[in-house]
């Protein structure tokens, strides 16, 4: 890395604690070791960007008390949350 290039991932150890940080995103996670702040930083940086999860599948929805057939998307927020 040259001298003038900003790091991408910083760690600190706060005690018990490891701290990760993405620094071109500002993401951060942490986890008891090393290896689990940076697993758990892959994730959030997954996330932010758009990229982490799966499509729910049928199974899931109902194993969760969800009716497929009522779920959807795309329909106007309820006046609570605009």
């Amino acid at each position: 890395m040259s001298p003038t290039a900003e790091p991408t991932i910083t760690l600190t150890n706060e005690g018990e604690w490891w701290m990760a940080k993405d620094t071109k995103t500002g993401v951060t996670s942490q986890g008891k070791s090393r290896e689990a702040a940076l697993e758990h930083l892959d994730e959030a940086v997954a996330a932010y960007k758009g990229t982490a999860g799966h499509k729910p599948t049928e199974g899931e929805l109902k194993a969760a008390d969800i009716d497929p057939e009522r779920n959807t998307s795309g329909k106007s927020l309820p006046d609570a949350l605009q």
